[in-house]
């Protein structure tokens, strides 16, 4: 049932914290009914009706319905806050409307539709997946990338880290066979994906130059496992990856903030060095002529994105098994650097696009 379809009086729509939220009621009038109904097949929902800026999010009563074959239903106990979710909300990658926003959680599964056979009701489970949702109490959703969740991982941990932790998982395994010694300039080092990565690489050898935007942020970065770590408000970057490389540059550059980080950043490679383009923080990078890279050093470059890795399934889990074996080992520490109920979600979107965030940010139920 879409939006559009509700009887939804003007008079009954209350506004919290810039957020719309808008009662369920039955066809028929009878308040008592739709309260019962909202218990048993309704859901705080955040949704948005068209493209724009974080008051345009809204907090609704959903229908969650039943699984279907080849889906759960999943009880959510902590949802996961990330950069696609804006670039979503903006209209930057489309949907559409109306359409729930979130790609990541962590909950209970409560019943499994036909043909699901990695998942069964009340088993733990976390997911970073298609199509947008997440940020709900509860929903019906593909069980494809959904990952059954150990016991020793918790449900904040767990929808802090799927998305931002297979991003790292995929980075560092599934594009360039990155080896120990070898040296990795990240940008937004102290961010959630920056902080995971900083672990990650330390964890297997890999040498991390990161970049932040404070000298607070940089220390962040540094007790995370970085080598080091450029502000790049007070140095320019280039010049000092190259003195940290003497004058060589780096292997590998990996690089989420996009438009004001692109161009600068082929400068730091060396000759057959790889730019890993995976995010547009800053806005999308523009285009880029072939000849550009053969000028710099026969460069190679890729524009990759996590739902291309999971839409595989057994990759998926294989890439979550990984994630969860380097948390449980303590050789990946969750970092939460901020949590935020449900109903304010706009805050933080806020937040995230005023690069106001250090760690992860989640939303709590």
């Amino acid at each position: 049932m879409r939006i559009a379809d509700w009887e939804i009086p003007s008079a009954g729509i209350a506004f919290h914290r810039g957020l719309a939220f808008i009662p369920r009621q039955s066809p028929h009038g009878d308040r008592d009914h739709a309260m019962n109904e909202r218990e048993h097949d309704m859901a705080r929902t955040v949704i948005i009706e068209k493209a724009g800026g974080a008051d345009e999010l809204k907090l609704v009563d959903w229908p969650v319905g039943e699984p279907g074959p080849g889906e759960i239903r999943i009880r959510h106990m902590a949802c996961g806050l990330n950069f696609i979710d804006v670039y979503q909300r903006t209209g930057l990658y489309p949907l559409a409307y109306p359409h729930a926003l979130g790609m990541e959680a962590a909950g209970i599964v409560e019943a499994v539709g036909e043909g699901v056979t990695h998942l069964k009701a009340g088993d733990r489970a976390a997911y970073a997946a298609t199509p947008p949702g997440a940020y709900a109490e509860a929903r019906v959703m593909p069980a494809s990338q959904v990952c059954p969740l150990p016991d020793g991982i918790s449900f904040e941990d767990a929808a802090s880290i799927m998305l931002q932790g297979m991003t790292v998982e995929y980075l560092f395994h599934r594009v360039w066979p990155l080896e120990a010694g070898q040296t990795v300039l990240f940008h937004a080092a102290a961010g959630g994906v920056g902080l995971l990565a900083c672990q990650w690489a330390r964890s297997e050898g890999i040498r991390l130059i990161g970049t932040a935007g404070t000298d607070e942020k940089c220390r962040l970065a540094m007790e995370n496992g970085a080598s080091a770590c450029i502000n790049y408000r007070d140095s320019d970057f280039v010049a000092e990856v190259k003195a940290l490389t003497d004058g060589k540059g780096v292997d590998v550059v990996m690089d989420g903030v996009g438009k004001d980080t692109f161009a600068p950043s082929l400068d730091c490679l060396k000759p057959l060095g790889m730019m890993m383009s995976f995010g547009n923080a800053s806005g999308p990078v523009e285009p880029v002529s072939l000849l550009t890279l053969a000028a710099k050093g026969s460069l190679k470059l890729t524009r990759t994105t996590l739902f291309t890795f999971l839409a595989d399934h057994a990759r998926c889990q294989d890439m979550a098994r990984h994630l969860f074996d380097k948390v449980e080992s303590g050789a990946i520490k969750v970092n939460i650097g901020q949590r935020f109920p449900l109903d304010q979600v706009a805050e933080a979107h806020r937040a995230l696009e005023g690069r106001q965030t250090t760690g992860s940010t989640i939303l709590t139920l």
